[in-house]
């Protein structure tokens, strides 16, 4: 990694290894810091909206301009939890984040696809600040079949709303593929989880070396 970014996120749907990647190449590379989710940059704020009802207020209660703006607020507190001269390791970075309120906005509002990511791009504006090398790391390229890879691994049914709002997260992340949102896009589909590292690895420019060496 000759120029190291201020950032690498690794950005995906729920189940398909995002943690287990980052921890991965915490261990790869000591210039790495793990800055983890947003949530945790701005516990108080999630706490008060996770003391009642959380899944009511994520997808009946907030207004898309609510959930957007928390999200955004996060990162920003997270970003300037990076140390200088480091790289932060993100839980999800600023496109998955604009994918993730997109995607409840799809299902909140009533929505299509595009109509809610325009929304949210709108509400963002201009606030993606520092350097970030976004990963999109994807079961598969076909939105119906992630989608059932990634439910099944949940290991018990998804109730509720949350099963149209995964559907809808998978088809977002298509539509942010098809628009070149992230820097690269893994196909994790039939791969082992050693093969989607070594992609990952190649992708930033760091050897599979046991000192995380970069090349």
């Amino acid at each position: 990694m000759p120029q190291p970014p201020d950032f690498v996120s690794l950005n995906g749907p729920d189940n398909v290894g995002k943690t287990t990647h980052l921890v991965r190449l915490a261990e790869q590379w000591d210039g790495f810091q793990p800055l983890g989710a947003v949530h945790e940059h701005d516990p108080d704020a999630w706490a008060r909206v996770a003391a009642g009802d959380y899944a009511r207020w994520w997808f009946e209660t907030s207004t898309t301009v609510e959930l957007t703006e928390m999200l955004l607020v996060g990162h920003a507190r997270r970003a300037a939890a990076r140390e200088a001269g480091r790289t932060g390791l993100l839980d999800r970075g600023l496109p998955m984040l604009l994918a993730v309120a997109a995607a409840t906005c799809v299902v909140k509002d009533a929505l299509t696809v595009g109509e809610a990511f325009k929304t949210v791009t709108g509400i963002a504006g201009s606030r993606a600040a520092a350097s970030e090398t976004s990963i999109l790391l994807l079961p598969s390229l076909d939105a119906e079949r992630s989608y059932a890879m990634t439910s099944a691994r949940e290991g018990r049914p998804w109730t509720g709303i949350y099963p149209a709002y995964q559907k809808s997260l998978h088809a977002v992340l298509l539509h942010q593929t098809e628009h070149g949102t992230y820097n690269t896009v893994v196909d994790c589909e039939d791969r082992s989880l050693d093969d989607v590292h070594s992609d990952v690895l190649d992708r930033l420019g760091l050897s599979p070396l046991t000192d995380g060496s970069p090349r």
